[in-house]
């Protein structure tokens, strides 16, 4: 019973190596020249200061970016891959884009809905909310996908790594466990399940409640399970061990079950993922479907610090919990991808602006608009039909970008685990065969031209 951090790994780290990777942890805080901290315990700049940059690990409070604050929201994912920018050159421009994807993603016309696909031998692929939200309520209608060592996860997560979420282990489709976490500490006795009809052949609506004292998580309007802010309280360190931070909705798919992860992993996921099924052999990926995702923002806790209206920011390392945190109207966007929350405007000689990083998306991002196969009742047909939306739409992704999708982790991954993930996901390159994998150029050397205004 587990939980789920994301690791976000750069796409400069998983596509370029030129020298050793900066690390950081509890311990060893980022140096000045790199001083944001990623979830995957890297040091960098540019992206690596947005989202969920992590402030305890970082160089100081200041390094990574505000958040911007929750806004209300609701998103039909009908034709909406084009609506979306890549993570990984995102600076941070709110109004652009509501999500942020890496991997693989897909319009699939005939529900209406966007999936996320796991190429074989993929990192499997993430949707990241640009907005934070502290407390309210997040509902996703989707499908989850199925078959030993696939997960699916609709998780809460903030910068410091409090987490709250669903986590669909494959080999059980009858079933969704629900987990929190409070800045990454690892009690798998947090974990609860609640029982669901056919996770994968069924949209269901998955709903998070955060308020200030209570959790709610529910299925369809049923309350499935509850906890309360005073029952996490340890009498040791006398903290409320209760996720208090601004979040981000991350949606994703990943394989727990790669056969390179640690054993104990594995043995969650419901073993090794077999590489060639008949999702695999005959759709090209693994999936998962989202069809609406709709957020409501809660009010701030009372006596929160306030000179602003624009963002969430630390302004103090005291525990890392609400109480450090302010709503500024400090600035969210980066001005290129050599900024940092110290100097959010510092640029370099190769500055990518947001509305080309629109642009990239845009060119890359997938459209199934023309189906040419019947649409039967069966379950193969429908297989069929996301073969012919992958192959017929307009590459969904370049393999460079499908190798770089965010490495999804459970628990707190060894460092070992966040390497065999980079691993598994860097040899997706490899998979040209499969449909959503197309290698399209352009979208190529827009890529590597960020990484190079990166490391200069």
């Amino acid at each position: 019973m587990r939980g789920s951090l994301f690791y976000l790994l750069s796409l400069a780290t998983l596509i370029v190596k030129t020298g050793a990777v900066t690390t950081c942890n509890a311990t060893k805080s980022c140096p000045e020249d790199l001083p944001c901290c990623s979830q995957g315990g890297e040091c960098g700049k540019g992206n690596y200061c947005l989202g969920d940059c992590n402030p305890s690990f970082s160089f100081d409070i200041d390094s990574c970016m505000p958040v911007p604050v929750c806004k209300d929201s609701s998103t039909k994912f009908n034709g909406y891959s084009s609506k979306m920018l890549n993570e990984y050159t995102y600076l941070g421009n709110v109004s652009s884009a509501e999500w942020l994807y890496s991997g693989n993603v897909i319009d699939y016309d005939d529900e209406e809905s966007l999936i996320l696909a796991m190429p074989k031998n993929s990192g499997g692929s993430l949707l990241t909310s640009t907005r934070a939200l502290w407390y309210g309520k997040v509902s996703v209608r989707m499908k989850a996908s199925h078959l030993a060592g696939v997960i699916t996860a609709m998780t809460l997560f903030s910068g410091v790594q409090d987490e709250i979420d669903y986590e669909f282990v494959g080999a059980d489709i009858e079933k969704v466990q629900t987990n929190y976490y409070w800045q990454g500490s690892l009690n798998w006795t947090n974990s609860a399940n609640i029982t669901v009809d056919d996770v994968f052949d069924n949209y269901h609506i998955y709903e998070i409640d955060w308020h200030e004292d209570h959790i709610t998580w529910s299925v369809d309007g049923v309350v499935g399970r509850t906890l309360f802010k005073n029952d996490t309280y340890n009498s040791t360190t006398k903290e409320y061990r209760f996720p208090q931070t601004p979040s981000k909705v991350h949606l994703s798919i990943w394989p727990g079950g790669n056969a390179t992860n640690a054993p104990g992993t594995i043995a969650w996921a419901g073993g090794e993922i077999d590489w060639d099924s008949t999702d695999i052999t005959e759709t090209g990926y693994y999936y998962a479907i989202l069809n609406e995702v709709n957020v409501t923002c809660y009010d701030p806790p009372s006596g929160t610090k306030k000179n602003g209206t624009k963002a969430y920011k630390y302004v103090d390392t005291d525990g890392f919990s609400e109480k450090s945190v302010m709503i500024t109207d400090d600035e969210v966007m980066l001005g290129s991808y050599n900024g940092t929350g110290n100097d959010p405007m510092l640029t370099t000689s190769i500055s990518v602006s947001s509305s080309s990083s629109s642009s990239s998306s845009s060119s890359s991002s997938s459209s199934s608009s023309s189906k040419t196969s019947s649409h039967s009742s069966s379950k193969s047909s429908t297989s069929s039909s996301r073969t012919t939306s992958s192959s017929s739409s307009s590459t969904p992704r370049s393999s460079s970008q499908s190798s770089a999708s965010s490495v999804t982790s459970t628990g707190n991954r060894a460092a070992t685990d966040i390497a065999s993930q980079s691993n598994s996901s860097s040899s997706s390159a490899t998979s040209s065969q499969n449909n959503a994998s197309v290698i399209n150029v352009t979208n190529l050397l827009t890529i590597f031209s960020v990484i190079v205004g990166y490391l200069i």
